[in-house]
This record gives structure tokens, C-alpha cells and sequence, in this order.
């Protein structure tokens, strides 16, 4: 078998599979990905309060 039908065989196989995955996986929306951002900035406020708070050790230097 030559090299390029080879190739395009492989190419062919691939597309088919993603298409078989994408109709069994759920469909990711966008409200996850804003749920995780906040939640991200959110850590970052509360380790920011905590490193900030007078009294401790990181604002006494």
C-alpha cells in the first residue's frame, strides 16, 4: 500500500471516530467554565485577605 493511501485511510478513520465521540460526550456549555473562573478569583480574594490581615505574620514584615 502506498504511503499517501495510507494516510488518507488513517485521516479518514480519525474523522469518523471524532464524530462518534462527539455524539457520546456531553456537550460542554459555557456556564462552566465562568463557574470555575469565579470560583478561581474568589481563592485569590480569600488568600489575598488572609496574607493581608493585620496581625499575621506575612503583614508583620
Amino acid at each position: 500500500m502506498h504511503p499517501d493511501i495510507h494516510l488518507a485511510l488513517h485521516h479518514a478513520r480519525a474523522a469518523e471516530l471524532r464524530v462518534e465521540a462527539g455524539a457520546q460526550s456531553p456537550v460542554r456549555t459555557r456556564p462552566a467554565h465562568s463557574l470555575r473562573t469565579r470560583l478561581g478569583w474568589t481563592l485569590i480574594e480569600v488568600g489575598l485577605r488572609l496574607a493581608t490581615r493585620p496581625g499575621t505574620a506575612a503583614a508583620a514584615h
